[in-house]
């Protein structure tokens, strides 16, 4: 904390994805990686609440894919939630691909349900908290969850703030954000790829071009259209368009931006070369249909250890990591993956008191993570297991709560959650971190300008279209859309900020 505060305003930095952090709130894993005793919560007669009534919670949150055995670890699940806080829960996984479409759907139909994972790019935790779709919860929290509180720094809790209040509960795992490429190895190996003299994706394309003439069936450049985006950090700008190293703070629209046309023209002519996926634009994710059958992948959350979680669901087929720009963390990297509770929740309280137990119940977060030993996974010590893909139940750990209270991953290092901590500590930090833009003002504008985005960039950024023609077409309709007022109403913002944080 120490170190965000004193950088300040002149600290230089950037962006996306989640890890441990040091601090007066950090959990303490042991030092092989996991935590240091299997905490578990107390139950309801041990708090002195014995006159708990059975209540009955929803949880929606995303997954790859349904797993076979989810109705086995739900009934799992059970045991431990009813005996501990009196409650059951109704898990409701949905895939990644449909989530934000069903929970928009849901969310608008006003059904009731209690959990629901959000994040910055799946069922949008700003766009929701603004309509009113979740409960605020600092009071929630101090009362029924305040070791999963404490256990997360406290910049991290004020990138969840709307207008001063937490509206979610991080999911708590590295805050840093790292760009790059995932290399399939054995590619990588057999077409000398010298991985150290990558420095940007145009050093990418001898090597593409081997894949290409060599490879047939293989992929060379696996792209997912709502998930491939223009990284700004790769390109010298943070997430609101400030250079890095402007001490003016000026806020520059990243469409019009050289760089933009840049990546888009780069990536049309790796399309037209036969580079990319046919279908990168309207694909929804690489699921099990891609496995096997690309040879490099766009990037976003280089953690430590990350590639032994890929190695798992693909086959086991290794990876290599290639880094296009430096660690950072920013106010996205942040909020990458939380836990919120919906308005409609009859049970808002036991909601939150779930929330406490999954972050700091080790066997209850490892169930949900992992599923049952023996069946969905083997330990290969006390604190690592070897996923079985075929076990009938894999699940991502970053959507249920703290990944430092779970099993490292056959392949990652004892010393992962140590590295992640000092990866925290070193990232650059963004020069915008704790700036949110309120679009309040300008919120009809904002509305057809993030439906135009949809519209057009799996298009330009997967090179599906010759941004030659598409790319002047989509800055027109901004500009008609109404983005000149909403970058006037971004800098009046940022301006303000700056002149806030010049007085503290």
């Amino acid at each position: 904390m120490k170190r965000l505060r004193k950088m300040g305003l002149p600290a230089l930095g950037l962006v996306l994805f989640l890890a441990a952090c040091s601090g007066g709130g950090d959990p303490k894993p042991a030092a092989s990686g996991g935590s240091s005793e299997p905490a578990s919560s107390p139950s309801a007669s041990e708090s002195g609440e014995a006159a708990l009534p059975e209540v009955k919670l929803t949880w929606y949150y995303g997954v790859a894919q349904v797993p076979p055995d989810q109705q086995l670890i739900e009934d799992e699940v059970n045991k431990i939630v009813k005996s501990k806080i009196n409650a059951t829960v109704k898990l409701k996984p949905i895939d990644f691909g449909s989530y934000t479409t069903k929970l928009n759907t849901a969310s608008a139909a006003g059904e009731e349900y209690d959990l629901v994972w959000t994040a910055n790019w799946a069922f949008n935790y700003d766009e929701n908290v603004k309509k009113g779709a979740f409960l605020p919860l600092d009071q929630l929290l101090d009362k029924y969850a305040p070791e999963a509180k404490k256990a997360i720094p406290d910049f991290t809790w004020d990138a969840t703030k709307y207008k001063g209040e937490i509206y979610a509960v991080p999911n708590y795992q590295t805050v840093t954000s790292h760009y790059g490429v995932n290399v399939i190895k054995e590619y990588a190996d057999k077409y000398g790829l010298d991985v150290n003299a990558v420095k940007k994706f145009e050093d990418l394309e001898p090597f593409l071009e081997k894949i290409k003439q060599n490879e047939p069936g293989i992929i060379p450049f696996m792209l997912v259209g709502p998930l491939t985006k223009f990284q700004p950090i790769a390109y010298g700008y943070d997430d609101y368009g400030v250079k890095i190293g402007d001490d003016s703070y000026k806020s520059n629209p990243l469409e019009q931006s050289p760089e933009y046309k840049q990546f888009a023209e780069m990536m049309h002519r790796w399309f037209e070369k036969g580079y990319i996926n046919e279908d990168a634009s309207t694909v929804k994710q690489i699921d099990a249909s891609y496995n096997g059958k690309f040879a490099v992948s766009i990037e976003y959350a280089m953690k430590p250890g990350y590639e032994a979680e890929i190695e798992s669901k693909n086959g086991g087929r290794k990876i290599v990591g290639i880094p296009l720009a430096d660690v950072t963390t920013n106010r996205t990297s942040n909020i990458t993956t939380l836990t919120a509770i919906s308005r409609t929740s009859k049970n808002p309280e036991r909601a939150m008191m779930l929330i406490e137990l999954v972050n700091k119940d080790r066997e209850l977060y490892n169930l949900l993570s992992f599923g049952l030993e023996g069946k969905h996974y083997e330990k290969l010590d006390e604190n690592t297991v070897r996923v079985n893909p075929a076990g009938g139940y894999t699940a991502p750990n970053w959507v249920f709560g703290n990944v430092f209270n779970g099993y490292l991953i056959e392949g990652q290092a004892p010393d992962t959650w140590e590295v992640t901590r000092k990866l925290n500590e070193s990232a650059v930090v963004q020069p915008t971190f704790g700036f949110n833009f309120d679009d309040t003002a300008v919120k009809a504008e904002a509305a057809n300008i993030a439906a135009l985005k949809a519209e057009y960039e799996p298009l330009l950024l997967t090179g599906t279209v010759d941004p030659a023609e598409y790319l002047p077409d989509y800055l027109n309709k901004l500009k008609k859309a109404g983005s000149d007022k909403v970058q006037a109403e971004l800098q009046k913002q940022l301006d303000a900020w700056v002149a806030e944080k010049k007085q503290q």
